[in-house]
């Protein structure tokens, strides 16, 4: 089974999206599974896993709902707050609900430099390995000798990395990008997937070319056994459409053998996360 590793819904409202500026327009509307559907089709995807795109315990249940609702969804990344003291009880709430395979915190956006580090934040990760829960790292660049020093902490539990780190694919400092991914692919329980590249590039100008030799370095670096194919839907439109997402690491790995390729086209995603196929949901 081929599965989109990363992709939001959302309802659209302008206060609790607001990281969606004017250049971004096209996405001030709702994105739901229904739209969705036929880009996975067309593209040859049979399911997806969505991610958290706010920080409110009220998407988490809201996902869950859309995937109860359209099996295609075969997990959901949510959000807890993994600071609070009432994390426990938090989780135990989501407990009896199969898709809830991970959790995410949006690290991009916080002022803390090194807010993995925060002990009340790493108090909470140490809490997802008793709930069989992964955690999704979503960071710049920049955090990424931070998060070699997060993981490292944490060997048995199940991390995957966003977005290859956000590369400075447009304008930035590819040897420095390089040199973390090395230092944080020496962890043998983190994942990485490779999505959202298309949005570090330049939205109008963009090429596969310039993917190219960061795509060289994931897969020196984890191999085709520790990453996914995730779009970033529908973020990524504002760049490209699905299909030409998709194509971007469809094409790269044209050059692997077939079970590598399955791998990477979902072979990975359902085993990180224990995704139940289309057919055994039917006969739950």
């Amino acid at each position: 089974m081929h599965i989109d590793a990363h992709q939001h819904f959302w309802r659209y409202d302008r206060r609790e999206y607001g990281w969606i500026d004017d250049s971004m327009v096209a996405l001030r509307r709702d994105f739901l599974p229904a739209d969705l559907k036929p880009e996975l089709q067309r593209s040859g995807f049979q399911g997806c896993v969505a991610v958290q795109a706010r920080q409110t315990l009220d998407e988490t249940p809201w996902l869950l709902e859309l995937a109860e609702r359209a099996p295609f969804i075969l997990g959901v990344i949510g959000w807890v707050d993994l600071r609070s003291p009432r994390l426990r009880f938090e989780l135990k709430s989501f407990a009896g609900n199969s898709k809830l395979v991970g959790v995410r915190h949006v690290v991009q956006s916080e002022p803390d430099e090194r807010f993995l580090l925060q002990p009340d934040f790493l108090r909470g990760i140490a809490m997802l390995e008793e709930f069989d829960l992964s955690y999704d790292i979503l960071i710049y660049s920049r955090h990424l000798p931070v998060a070699a020093e997060f993981v490292a902490r944490f060997p048995r539990q199940r991390f995957v990395l966003d977005h290859l780190a956000k590369p400075p694919i447009k304008n930035g400092d590819f040897d420095s990008w390089a040199r973390g991914i090395r230092g944080l692919a020496s962890f043998p329980n983190l994942f990485c997937k490779v999505s959202g590249l298309v949005t570090e590039a330049d939205w109008r100008a963009w090429k596969p070319e310039d993917m190219r030799p960061y795509l060289d370095v994931a897969f020196e670096c984890f191999g085709p056994s520790r990453l996914m194919i995730g779009s970033d839907w529908p973020v990524c439109t504002v760049a490209a459409p699905y299909s030409r997402v998709m194509d971007v690491v469809k094409n790269y790995i044209s050059k692997y053998a077939v079970e590598e390729r399955n791998a990477v086209l979902g072979g990975n995603a359902a085993k990180f996360w224990r995704l139940k196929p289309l057919e055994n949901q039917a006969r739950d």
